[in-house]
This record gives structure tokens, C-alpha cells and sequence, in this order.
């Protein structure tokens, strides 16, 4: 078996070139969601602050949940079942993400207020439709498994979505001279 290693060329601050054996992808800032379009992680790069991030990966988990529909009721012709299981897949990332995201904002104690909320607002909607396909969706078999891991971790989410409520700092309160 041939190993093969990918080499990085990197201009260092002095402008000495420097070759690595690491991949590129571990030199960079943040590795890229091979579930997000490339517009859609510029988008989340780009945003400015935890809170907007937060409700970009909700909107792309709902965009996910979405396209999953549509593909059970227009079946492709080709890879019909890896489309729905990346779909499953992709939804949950997102929502993980964006658990994910709560939580850095909890720690670092920006106002992430309105992406709890919409959370805690949007979770279980995902929940009611992800059971609805758990209890009587077609061709369940092909995607049960992502299906359950999409559940519990919708329902991970809203916890910590519900303790983000009662940890979040109330938004600021101006006082009238």
C-alpha cells in the first residue's frame, strides 16, 4: 500500500517557505461542513455576530428538513436513498451546530437572546415533523437510523435551548432620567 501525504506550502511571516506533511485542511482557522454550500458557510463566515450564526444554521436545518420532504415525495432516479440520508444528516449538523453555537455565546456571554428564542421556538416544530415520519414515513427503512440520531439530538437541543433561556442574559435596560 502507498501512503500518500499532501504537503502544504505556507509563506511564513518572515517570507520563508515552510512545507508541512499536514493536510490542508487541518491548517485551516475552521474545517468547512461538507454539508453546507459553499454560499451558505460564506454566509455563516461572514456573519457578524453568535446570534446571527445561530439562526442561519436554524434556517438551513429548516431548508434541510424541506428538501427532505420534497425528495420522499419526488423520488430522484439516482441515489434516491443517499440523498435522504444526507439530508437527515445535514439537518442534524445544522442543528448541532447551532446547539453548539448557544453554547459558546453562553460562555462568552454575548447577548444570544433572539437565536435561543428561535430555538426554542423552532425545535419543536422539527420534532413534531421528524416524529411524523419516525410513526408512518415512506421507505422509513432507508433512513431510520439518521432518523433516530435527528430526533435525539432535537431533542438535545431543545434542553439546552431551555436552560440557555434561564442562563442568557436578559437583554439590557434602559432607564429614563
Amino acid at each position: 500500500m502507498i501512503a500518500r501525504h499532501k504537503f502544504v506550502l505556507c509563506l511564513g511571516m518572515a517570507g520563508t517557505i515552510v512545507l508541512t506533511g499536514l493536510p490542508a485542511r487541518s491548517l485551516a482557522q475552521r474545517p468547512e461542513k461538507d454539508y453546507l454550500s459553499t454560499v451558505e458557510a460564506d454566509k455563516i463566515r461572514d456573519a457578524e455576530s453568535t446570534n446571527d450564526r445561530i439562526k442561519l444554521f436554524l434556517l438551513y436545518a429548516e431548508d434541510r428538513l424541506t428538501k427532505f420532504k420534497y425528495e420522499l415525495e419526488h423520488p430522484s432516479s439516482n441515489k434516491h436513498s443517499e440523498m435522504l440520508n444526507f439530508l437527515m444528516n445535514s439537518y442534524i449538523g445544522c442543528v448541532d451546530d447551532a446547539a453548539d453555537l448557544i453554547q459558546l455565546g453562553l460562555d462568552k456571554q454575548d447577548n444570544i437572546r433572539q437565536g435561543v428564542d428561535l430555538m426554542a421556538t423552532k425545535a419543536p416544530e422539527f420534532l413534531q415533523t421528524l416524529k411524523g415520519y419516525s410513526e408512518k414515513g415512506p421507505e422509513l427503512e432507508i433512513y431510520k437510523d439518521n432518523l433516530d440520531d435527528a430526533i435525539e439530538g432535537t431533542e438535545d437541543a431543545m434542553r439546552e435551548a431551555e436552560a440557555a433561556k434561564k442562563k442568557a442574559a436578559p437583554p439590557p435596560v434602559r432607564r429614563k432620567n
